[in-house]
């Protein structure tokens, strides 16, 4: 009977941590083949449409490290139990939205729950299972996330195309449901750290100086821009300078001390700038100067994802017979190089679709052996924050690499709807980011590269 209770609570801690693996990463990949049909329907211009997808990312951002933190107090299923009833209620509202103010207000609510089942899934899943089919579990779970990001481009497209954008908010609703009733037959709770301080001055700190780095950043040029983005700075020096000497931080600023550690967070920050933001942009290309429809345009950007599905797991076969940081920074590489291709002019259709199959192979060659690299950096009892502080860095690449997109766009385009009279404004703006994201990527390349010996 314990037995059958046991495979019971696995089954349905797998379909919960699969299908929640396969939501988030759907939502962020499939709302950016959309925006072009939300921009018509609103008449909103192309900054607040920026921020459809930049709140979201935000939210995720600033709440991450504190909803881990708040995990390991208070327990990670109720966590992740609030955290999914709060993305399902959130997509109902997001669906139902009747301006571009309500659905980012409903993304910024999504985002909170997001960052509350982000890395509690795969905790639970830790949990639940043994060592011995613990593998396996977590491969179906990688699985769930490679399926999100790999359909989210081509099944919003033609969801958009056919249905209407609101549908692929409200294809959220049944699954999260089906989530809910899952987490609600897994027995058991992990709360490590119960009984523990949480950190609210860290967490302010934090939360305030990203809100203020990033709207300041996206505002730019505009003047009271630099005293927001010049606050944000100051608050995120003091966060460090906070954390350091507290006793119980959100973020154990002493792990940075190793230098292979962090110079190797800093090349993860520099090669998630383009990701997001790339399909941003590209779906507004495709669709605004190219003239495909939504579903088209889905197909074309399928093959980022799809690439990086298929190589990832090249590439971590390959980091366990070649060093990882030759692999790392030669996906660094390619991926500088498709990023200036895709700055060029008078791209066709097949140029676009074979240099973004390239860059997903860039990004695949990268991220494996990169977490490889991370992980091993740090002793086990480390683990948890290793992976906690790969997992922002990544969030606040994709973050940061909106806020540039959104910045070359305001210089470029400004405050107005994107028509005929301003593409080649907005042409020119997708060029700097490009071009500017391929240096990025050149300088986490040389990052990635070196070798440290620490204490």
């Amino acid at each position: 009977m314990d037995s059958e209770r046991d495979d019971s609570v696995k089954r349905f801690a797998l379909i919960m941590a699969a299908l929640a693996s396969f939501l988030t990463p759907f939502i962020g990949s499939s709302v950016n083949i959309a925006l072009p049909s939300i921009a018509e329907e609103f008449e909103i211009d192309a900054i607040i449409l920026g921020w459809i997808p930049t709140s979201y990312l935000l939210t995720s951002a600033i709440l991450l490290l504190p909803f881990g933190r708040v995990a390991d107090i208070f327990g990670r299923k109720i966590i992740f139990t609030y955290g999914i009833l709060i993305y399902t209620v959130a997509s109902l509202f997001c669906g139902l939205s009747t301006s571009g103010t309500t659905l980012i207000v409903f993304r910024i609510f999504q985002g909170v729950g997001s960052a509350m089942i982000f890395g509690n899934a795969v905790a639970i899943l830790t949990s639940v299972f043994p060592p011995e089919e613990r593998g396996k579990a977590l491969g179906i779970n990688i699985a769930g996330i490679s399926l999100g990001l790999t359909l989210g481009p081509f099944l919003g497209g033609v969801m958009t195309h056919y249905i209407g954008w609101r549908s692929i908010f409200l294809f959220n609703v049944p699954i999260g449901i089906i989530i809910i009733a899952a987490i609600l037959k897994v027995k058991g709770e992990w709360a490590e750290a119960r009984g523990e301080k949480f950190d609210l001055t860290g967490t302010f700190l934090f939360s305030t100086s990203l809100i203020l780095l990033i709207y300041g950043f996206s505002s730019l040029p505009e003047r009271f821009a630099l005293l927001l983005s010049a606050s944000g700075l100051l608050l995120l020096i003091l966060f460090v300078a906070f954390e350091r000497k507290t006793e119980q931080p959100i973020l154990n600023i002493e792990i940075f001390k190793n230098r292979t550690f962090a110079v190797n967070n800093l090349a993860a920050l520099t090669s998630y700038m383009p990701s997001i933001s790339v399909v941003f942009l590209m779906s507004l290309y495709l669709q605004y100067i190219m003239g495909l429809n939504p579903s088209e345009s889905g197909a074309i950007l399928l093959s980022l994802p799809l690439f990086i599905t298929i190589f990832s797991p090249v590439a971590g076969k390959l980091s366990d017979v070649v060093e990882e940081r030759f692999i790392s920074s030669s996906g660094l590489v390619l991926m500088s190089v498709s990023l200036f291709l895709l700055s060029g002019k008078d791209l066709v259709v097949l140029q676009i679709a074979a240099i973004l199959s390239a860059l997903g192979i860039g990004m695949a060659f990268f991220a494996a052996p990169n977490t490889k690299i991370v992980m091993g950096a740090v002793g086990s009892r480390f683990y948890g924050v290793a992976s906690a502080t790969l997992s922002t860095m990544r969030v606040l690449g994709q973050m940061l690499g909106m806020g540039v997109a959104m910045l070359f766009i305001s210089i470029s385009v400004g405050k107005t709807q994107l028509n005929p009279s301003n593409y080649a404004q907005f042409t020119k703006s997708i060029e700097l980011t490009f071009t500017l994201f391929a240096i990025f990527c050149l300088i986490g390349a040389v990052a990635s590269i070196l070798k440290f010996h620490d204490l």
